[in-house]
């Protein structure tokens, strides 16, 4: 019985010294479990981050520094295919000082048509705002070749003129902005309200018409405020005009009393010549031989002044 007890207090002993034992070990690792646990998410959460994302808003961070940016679609079978492949180039970025991002082309028009991406995937070098198109093959290795090595700078740059931030460019955007808008209206009225797809064209047709008259009328106003022409902003034009009118007017009662002048010259000579036919018809009698009737028969002084006008006539002329 004593070894039993012995055996029993010695047993009862050893438990309570390992669970002392494990009660100071759990109380030791207690805080490190809780602060592996906290530290875990922000090391997941941090994680996602090395591939970043550039939209409308933000594009223009990519002015500075060195980037790798993707332009993709979800719908695109290619574009599935590299994102394994990019998302692991990514985390890399941080360790070649190399900024990974991508761009969804389907949420972001202006950025598509800011690059004119006419195919996808797209790969894009940019180094302080200059920008190289990526022809290389798509896997890691090359991607990560490509930058450490410097390969871009045996590619072209692309031309000023056609550069994210040309004036050009941003024209672009704004075009598959508003083709984006515009989309999306259709989409609005031929689905929530119930207009037919006919009847959606006919509008987006009236208000472009309508909105080009407003456009040109605005465009010619402007330059008409901007450009007057020269010889209605001259101080002299008016002055000049009034004057040009009385002339005309001038000349046209001038011409309207030559032509009254004509008309009486014309009149008299017609006058004269049936005088001088009165006259030469006296002198000769009628076409029979016959004297004229008395009816008809002038003075002698009348015949008189006839001949001598006739004369004179004849004279002058």
């Amino acid at each position: 019985m004593a070894c039993l007890r012995a055996t029993s207090s010695s047993s009862s002993s050893s438990f309570a010294m390992s669970s002392s034992v494990w009660t100071t070990v759990r109380r030791s690792w207690a805080p490190c479990l809780l602060l592996a646990l906290c530290l875990t998410p922000e090391l997941v959460a941090a994680k996602p981050e090395s591939l970043r994302e550039v939209t409308d808003g933000n594009w223009e961070d990519i002015l500075s520094g060195e980037w790798m940016i993707e332009f993709y679609a979800p719908w695109c079978p290619a574009c599935q295919q590299l994102q394994p492949v990019w998302k692991e180039f990514a985390d890399w970025g941080e360790d070649m000082g190399v900024n990974i991002a991508k761009v969804d082309v389907t949420e972001q028009p202006g950025l598509s048509g800011r690059f004119i991406i006419t195919s996808l995937p797209t790969i894009y070098h940019c180094k302080d705002g200059v920008f190289r198109k990526y022809q290389g093959a798509r896997t890691k290795d090359d991607f990560l070749s490509f930058v450490d090595e410097q390969k871009w700078k045996a590619v072209e740059p692309v031309s000023s003129w056609f550069g994210p931030s040309s004036f050009l460019m941003n024209a672009m955007s704004a075009l598959f902005k508003l083709s984006m808008f515009i989309r999306r209206c259709h989409n609005y009225m031929t689905e929530y309200l119930g207009i037919p797809v006919w009847g959606s064209y006919v509008i987006f047709g009236l208000v472009t018409l309508f909105s080009g008259l407003a456009l040109g009328l605005l465009l010619v106003f402007i330059a008409d405020f901007v450009f007057p022409s020269r010889r209605f902003s001259s101080p002299d034009y008016y002055q000049k005009k009034q004057s040009m009118e009385q002339a005309r007017l001038i000349k046209q009662q001038d011409d309207e009393q030559e032509a009254d002048g004509e008309e009486d010259d014309d009149e008299e000579e017609e006058e004269d010549d049936e005088d001088r036919d009165d006259v030469m018809r006296r002198r000769r009698g009628s076409p029979e031989g016959r004297p004229e009737p008395k009816g008809q028969s002038f003075s002698d002084e009348a015949l008189r002044k006839r001949v001598v006008t006739s004369r004179e006539d004849e004279e002058d002329t």
